[in-house]
């Protein structure tokens, strides 16, 4: 059965809200969740759409995440912003940072934001273009949970440790790319598993260290980094900037607190922002037209910029709505009805 469910995207919204307020969830952080998730649904990413729900209801009724924590603000005038998530998801303490880190950056060329004690969940995808959208580039990046074996090793270690970057295009959107340092997201995973279907050979290890195919062997075992040697080591230094550096937990640390995979990680975050103005000021040319000569070149090759089918997802389901799968739109309305007794 091929049915669907077409909502627009202010209908989703208030759907997933009422969810997460329903919950438990004060009202900062159900509107800042609810606008992530409809995000990753907007732009056809289903691995970060309505599927996280149950995960949030899940780490939230396991007592692992603070339903009203109140993000703080450390602002001492330098290049480094720090907010205090108090044990909260993460979402709502990046909206309070962003404003003060795009001015930050624009006044000093850079400025980073740290977040600390938070529950994340997400896609970085929407947190680089909130910033590209007020005129800055954007580095994100964070560890996890240990799930992913170094290259060369067979026991989980290392997170996927997702890094995302935007630069601001004027007229059109910006150039972004998000991806895991593993070789899929752990959701890509846990959909092969919900489907039936076999993972990519090079994807994963079994709880013995031998290459699988299997979702569940996967799932208990360990995925394994993207690129070998080289994802590995931009894992590795994500641990490093995103965990040891800004006094947050790194992956295995994360895991040990949590005890489960099956549940939201808590850990830490590190966005960084430049001013392309400020980096170039003094130097013939432009930044943002080089930046378009590039883009072109790279398209001019029949190439693809990332993201480009994300936002033709996005032009699409804003025109014509967001159509949910007949299972999707049963799983939403489960979770409506039951709330937090959905979720084991």
């Amino acid at each position: 059965m091929n049915e669907t469910v077409v909502l627009s995207i202010e209908a989703l919204s208030g759907r997933v809200e009422a969810i997460f307020r329903k919950a438990g969830l004060s009202s900062t952080h159900a509107a800042a969740l609810s606008r992530v998730i409809v995000a990753g649904e907007r732009d056809g990413c289903k691995s970060h759409g309505i599927y996280r729900i149950e995960g949030c209801l899940r780490t939230l009724k396991a007592g692992k995440v603070s339903a009203d924590a109140e993000p703080v603000l450390d602002d001492d005038g330098t290049a480094v912003l720090r907010v205090a998530a108090g044990g909260g998801f993460s979402c709502a303490a990046f909206e309070l940072g962003a404003p003060i880190l795009a001015e930050r950056a624009k006044r000093l060329g850079l400025a980073a934001l740290v977040i600390n004690d938070c529950t994340h969940f997400s896609a970085l995808w929407p947190e680089v273009e909130v910033l590209t959208g007020m005129g800055v580039a954007a580095l994100a990046m964070c560890p996890s949970y240990s799930t992913v074996a170094p290259a060369g090793g067979t026991r989980p270690l290392l997170g996927t440790n997702p890094m995302a970057f935007g630069w601001p295009r004027r007229g059109q959107p910006p150039y972004v790319f998000d991806f895991a340092t593993s070789v899929a997201a752990r959701g890509e995973i846990e959909l092969h598993r919900r489907a039936g279907r076999p993972l990519p050979e090079g994807w994963a290890l079994d709880a013995e260290g031998r290459p699988t195919t299997g979702p569940e062997a996967a799932l208990a075992g360990a995925m394994l980094p993207f690129g070998g040697h080289k994802g590995s080591a931009i894992s590795t230094m994500i641990e490093l900037l995103a965990g040891a550096m800004i006094g947050d937990l790194t992956s295995s640390e994360a895991l040990d607190v949590l005890g489960s995979t099956a549940l939201a990680p808590r850990h830490g975050e590190l966005i960084l922002a430049f001013s392309p103005e400020r980096f170039a000021a003094g130097r013939p040319g432009d930044p943002f037209q080089r930046a378009e000569t590039l883009f072109e070149a790279i398209v001019g090759q029949g190439a693809r910029l990332p993201s480009q089918r994300r936002f033709a997802a996005r032009r699409r389901t804003m025109a014509e709505g967001i159509a949910l799968t007949a299972a999707e739109a049963d799983q939403l309305q489960r979770l409506e009805a039951l709330g937090m007794d959905a979720v084991s």
